[in-house]
C-alpha cells in the first residue's frame, strides 16, 4: 500500500528523530514515567501485547508482556527498538494498510495506540481494520495528548523542551469515541492525568495525585486515556450457570430461594454456602437438597466468616461458565436472575451489578440512612472506577468463571482487604478493564429474619473502601 505524502512525511520526521528519541524522553522523564506506569496499571504482565507506534520500544518492554510485538511506520525507530529490546519482536509497517495488519500472526489481549491516533489518515478505518487480530475478550487502549494543550505543545517545541514533530490530528476523546462506535467497538472508561507534566521537585506529583484527580479539573489534564472493547462475537454460546447463595440464619428463605429460581438455563447450579447458622439453616439445606433431587443443589461450610469468605469459597468450587450471587435474605427476587443472565450472556456487560436505587422499593426495605449514604457513595464510586455504577451494596452480582479467575491471578494488586467480598469483585473488574453493566431491580424487604449489616460500622467501613479506592485506582505510583 501507497503512502500518502502526509504519511511519508511523518516517516521521514521519525527517521530522522529515531536516534535522539530516546533523549528527549530523557529529558521528559517525569512525563513518561508516570504514563508508563499508568499504562502498566492498565496492562497486567504476562499478556500478548500489540503495540501500533511503538517508537525505541520502551512502552513495550516496560509492560513485561508473554508476547510483545511493536510496530512503527519508521525502520529508524524499529531498528533501535529492536537493539534494545531483542526479546520482543519490531516490524515496520503501516497500520493503515489492511494487508499489513492480516500479515501479523495470532491475536492479543492488549492493542495499544500510544499518540498514534494523531497521525492517522482515517481513524475510523483504521479501527475497523483491528477486529481481525481480536478476541471478544480484546482491550484496545488509546492514549492520547487533551486538545487543550495544542499551544502549549506547540510552544514547547519551539524552545527546545519537546522533540519536533510533524502536524497532527488534534482529536478530542469524544471524537475519538465517535470513530471508535462507527468501528464496532464500545468505549469502556476514561482517565484523565498530569495535570502537571514536570516533577517540579515533588510538586507536579501533589497537585497531580490530589488536585489533578478531581471532578472537572482533572479534564484539563494533559494526557487522555480511553480503553474500549471490539462488539463483534461477543455473545457466549449457551453457557452454564452457578448461583451462590451465601447463607447465616436464613432457614426460612432456603426452600423459597430453590422454588423461585426460574429455569433460565439448561444447566444451574445451586450453590449454598453455610455461615456456621444457629437457627439450623445447615440441616433445612441438606432437608432441601432431599426434596428437590432433579434440581443441581450443593452445599458447602465455611471455613472463616463473613461474606467474602464465602463467596471466595463458593466461587472457587462453582462448576458454572457464568457466576451470580443471590443474597438468601430473597430482598433481590429470585426471579430477576434471568435479567443477569441475558446481560452476561448476550455479550452486553462483563460484570452485571444489581441497583436497587432505581424502582420504588417496599416500606422498610432500606432505611433512610442507608438509602442516601448509598446515592454518596454510588457518586463517589462512579468518579473512581470511571464507570457508572450507583449501588455498590447490591448482593447480586454476576460474571464469568473465567473472568473471576483473572481477578484471582491479580488480586495481589488488591490485597485480602474486603469482608464483604462486594469491592473484591468491584475492584478487580475495574483493574481488568471489564465492561460493568447494571440490572435495575425491585428490591423487597425480608420476610423471614433480621439484616446482618450495621448501619455505621459498615458505613465506616465503606469510607475506608472510598480511600482505598483513590489509593490504588487514581493515586496509580
Amino acid at each position: 500500500m501507497k503512502l500518502t505524502e502526509r504519511k511519508r512525511k511523518i516517516q521521514e520526521q521519525a527517521d530522522f528523530t529515531a536516534d535522539s528519541r530516546d533523549a528527549w524522553m530523557d529529558k521528559n522523564r517525569y512525563f513518561y514515567q508516570d504514563d508508563y506506569t499508568y499504562m502498566r496499571f492498565l496492562v497486567n504482565e504476562g499478556q500478548r501485547v500489540l503495540d501500533l507506534g511503538c517508537g525505541t520500544g520502551r512502552l513495550l518492554n516496560s509492560l513485561k508482556p508473554s508476547y510483545g510485538v511493536g510496530v512503527d511506520l519508521s525502520q529508524g525507530m524499529v531498528e533501535v527498538a529492536q537493539k534494545n529490546f531483542p526479546h520482543l519482536g519490531f516490524i515496520q509497517g503501516d497500520l493503515e494498510d489492511p494487508d499489513f495488519i492480516e500479515s501479523l500472526e495470532g491475536t492479543f489481549d492488549v492493542i495499544i495506540l500510544s499518540d498514534t491516533i494523531g497521525y492517522l489518515d482515517d481513524c475510523e478505518e483504521a479501527f475497523a481494520g483491528l477486529h481481525s487480530l481480536c478476541t471478544p475478550q480484546t482491550r484496545l487502549i488509546i492514549a492520547y495528548h487533551s486538545w487543550r494543550w495544542e499551544p502549549i505543545l506547540k510552544l514547547g517545541e519551539k524552545i527546545g523542551l519537546k522533540m519536533p514533530s510533524v502536524e497532527m490530528n488534534w482529536l478530542s476523546t469524544e471524537d475519538t469515541i465517535g470513530f471508535l462506535h462507527l468501528a464496532d467497538f464500545e468505549s469502556i472508561k476514561r482517565e484523565w492525568r498530569q495535570l502537571v507534566p514536570r516533577s517540579f521537585l515533588g510538586l507536579g506529583s501533589f497537585i497531580n495525585y490530589f488536585i489533578g484527580a478531581l471532578p472537572l479539573i482533572r479534564r484539563m489534564s494533559l494526557r487522555n486515556y480511553l480503553v474500549a472493547r471490539p462488539l463483534r462475537n461477543i455473545a457466549l454460546h449457551n453457557p452454564s450457570t452457578t448461583i451462590l447463595i451465601p447463607c447465616r440464619n436464613e432457614q426460612g428463605n432456603i426452600e423459597n430461594a430453590v422454588k423461585r429460581i426460574p429455569a433460565f438455563c439448561k444447566d444451574i447450579e445451586i450453590l449454598f454456602v453455610e455461615g456456621h447458622s444457629q437457627d439450623g439453616t445447615l440441616d433445612e439445606i441438606h432437608r432441601v437438597i432431599k426434596t428437590y433431587p432433579d434440581n443441581n443443589i450443593k452445599v458447602l461450610v465455611q471455613d472463616g466468616k463473613g461474606k467474602g469468605d464465602a463467596v471466595r469459597k463458593g466461587f472457587e468450587s462453582a462448576n458454572g461458565d457464568i457466576l451470580m450471587i443471590l443474597d438468601a435474605d430473597l430482598t433481590v427476587p429470585p426471579e430477576d436472575l434471568l435479567k443477569f443472565y441475558k446481560a452476561i450472556a448476550s455479550g452486553k456487560g462483563e460484570y452485571i451489578n444489581g441497583t436497587r436505587l432505581v424502582y420504588p422499593m417496599d416500606d422498610q426495605a432500606m432505611r433512610f440512612l442507608n438509602f442516601w449514604a448509598n446515592r454518596t457513595f454510588s457518586v463517589l464510586f462512579t468518579w473512581l472506577l470511571n464507570q457508572r455504577l450507583t449501588d455498590t451494596l447490591c448482593g447480586t452480582k454476576v460474571m464469568t468463571k473465567n473472568n473471576y479467575m483473572k481477578i484471582v491471578a491479580n488480586r495481589s494488586y488488591f490485597g485480602d482487604f474486603d469482608p464483604f467480598g462486594d469491592f473484591d469483585l468491584i475492584f478487580g473488574s475495574a483493574k481488568l478493564n471489564l465492561k460493568m453493566v447494571e440490572v435495575p431491580i425491585r428490591y423487597a424487604a425480608r420476610e423471614y429474619g433480621e439484616t446482618q449489616i450495621s448501619r455505621f460500622r459498615h458505613g465506616v467501613l465503606l469510607l475506608k473502601m472510598v480511600l482505598y479506592a483513590y489509593k490504588k485506582l487514581k493515586i496509580v505510583k
